[in-house]
């Protein structure tokens, strides 16, 4: 039986959408009002990492900086994802979700995950365990989300408002149970 309020939240965003530090601010809300949050966020880098393009995620729980970016080399054209960077930041992943969090939140659902790769198994692991689960979904990358999400889904703006009304509906869902 599904249930009223879709547990998965794809908060579609374009490129000048602040979605990172919205996801960042919504899970603080929610650790503040006493609930258990886990997932990754675009880290802060310093401004010379970000003209390079580097890309890092933070972790909610430990606020440890995961690196998933390698340095191919000047003139390199390749992609720079590091898979080791990737791989600790997908096991931190299904850690937390290991520990039932009372909610997730996954930064981007992006080409990697769009290929079936990336984070896609962690995610599909924490809808699997019904955990509600926040996942920013770049407009590029919403065929690819919509076919991954089945329309399991809430699509949500890129907007405090909508995010905090997904989670009222979720958390009334629950609380009803």
């Amino acid at each position: 039986m599904r249930p009223d309020a879709p547990r998965i939240a794809a908060l579609h965003y374009g490129r000048r959408d602040p979605a990172s530090a919205l996801m960042e601010r919504f899970a603080a809300r929610l650790r503040a009002s006493g609930h258990r949050v886990a997932g990754l966020v675009e880290a802060e880098l310093d401004p010379d990492a970000c003209l390079r393009g580097d890309m890092a995620l933070r972790d909610l729980a430990s606020g440890d900086v995961v690196s998933i970016c390698q340095d191919l080399g000047p003139g390199a054209r390749g992609c720079r994802i590091d898979p080791r960077g990737l791989a600790e930041a997908g096991a931190r992943l299904a850690s937390a979700i290991a520990d039932a969090p009372d909610c997730v939140v996954v930064n981007k659902f992006g080409k990697l995950e769009a290929e079936g790769a990336g984070l896609a198994a962690e995610i599909g692991a924490c809808v699997a365990a019904g955990i509600p689960i926040v996942v920013g979904v770049p407009e590029r990358f919403r065929e690819a989300w919509d076919a991954f999400a089945g329309g399991l889904d809430a699509p949500l703006p890129c907007e405090e408002a909508a995010l905090d009304a997904w989670w009222v509906s979720v958390a009334a869902e629950t609380a009803a149970s």
